[in-house]
């Protein structure tokens, strides 16, 4: 037996009970609890794992909260979670070969590709049968498995966040400069200005964005995440100075501010990693043939706009969930 973290649906059902339904009272320590699971036999693609180090993604707040769908009553009324996680590699299956005890690895959250590579169902999360990573030990066949990058310059604990954030990251920006090249080429076109919302993936893909020389800025309301960015230098936009976008006004002051910073043009890239509130100020705040870029479940499952607005726009919505095994 090995000690893992789990989810069951009684203890949603008695937290949102105890919040009447009030997310920003839930307590996730009240939910997410240390339990027990049997590692089965290995078998032959199988490779088990000490976890080393995992990292926090927001499917788990999903789960806990339920806010989009109750996925742990939906598996059964408990699951495992954790999809993004470095370990050592204790034993392998007689098949495998990629892999040898004592390699350091990463794992990823493709729960199940489609024909194209891209993901089914994310691990831990929707994927059937699937235990997650937040425990002392795990096993996974080893399709599931990338060498650790360790000479990389970052040290284990940085690498341990990377797994679920950096190719979402990567392939959302090969995506949204490749839609805006289709629209406009260097020529027309050679820096980019890129606003990213969220978290840890509009964070790497506004690095992206720097790096090659585009204009990037960081929206968000946290202080210590906008002071992070700058020191990158990004420029930052403080989200509750207007408001959170709660209104419209707030929507067409941030636009204007965005028109200012950007002598008039707009943000030619969005990675929005929010949707809700953010939603209509990326649309606003866009550049005609911007490209709105987001990915997985956010703040909510729907959104409407103008589509004769954007059709006059040039504006293109890209959504997409997660990466290729191959990229």
């Amino acid at each position: 037996m090995a000690r893992a973290y789990a989810i069951t649906a009684d203890a949603v059902a008695a937290e949102k009970e105890r919040t009447g339904g009030n997310y920003e009272e839930v307590n996730l320590s009240d939910i997410l609890k240390l339990d027990e699971l049997e590692i089965p036999a290995t078998g032959p693609r199988d490779v088990r794992l000490k976890i080393l180090a995992v990292s926090l993604e927001h499917n788990i707040a999903h789960a806990a909260l339920a806010d989009t769908v109750d996925i742990t009553k939906l598996r059964g009324g408990k699951i495992y979670p954790g999809n993004s996680a470095l370990g050592e590699v204790t034993a392998v299956g007689s098949e495998v070969t990629k892999f040898k005890a004592g390699d350091i690895v990463i794992t990823h959250c493709n729960g199940g590709p489609d024909e194209y590579g891209y993901p089914l169902r994310i691990w831990a999360y929707d994927a059937p049968d699937s235990i997650g990573w937040y425990g002392e030990e795990a096993q996974v066949e080893d399709w599931q498995l990338i060498h650790a990058p360790l000479d990389c310059g970052l040290n284990l604990w940085e690498i341990a966040a990377l797994p679920l954030r950096a190719p979402t990251a990567y392939h959302l920006w090969r995506r949204a400069e490749g839609i805006f090249r289709v629209k406009a080429t260097r020529e027309h076109c050679a820096q980019m200005n890129v606003l990213g919302f969220g978290g840890g993936v509009s964070e790497l893909f506004l690095m992206m964005a720097k790096h090659e020389g585009h204009k990037a800025y960081f929206c968000s309301g946290s202080a210590e995440r906008r002071a992070a960015l700058e020191n990158l230098g990004n420029e930052s936009i403080d989200q509750k100075a207007f408001n959170r976008f709660a209104s419209r006004d707030d929507v067409k002051a941030f636009s204007k501010e965005v028109k200012v910073r950007t002598g008039g043009v707009g943000m030619h890239v969005v990675c929005d990693m929010l949707r809700g509130p953010v939603w209509p100020a990326g649309v606003a705040a866009s550049a005609r043939a911007g490209v709105n870029v987001s990915a997985g479940w956010q703040l909510s499952k729907s959104i409407t706009y103008d589509s004769a607005g954007a059709s006059v726009k040039q504006l293109t919505l890209d959504h997409t969930h997660y990466e290729t095994l191959v990229g």
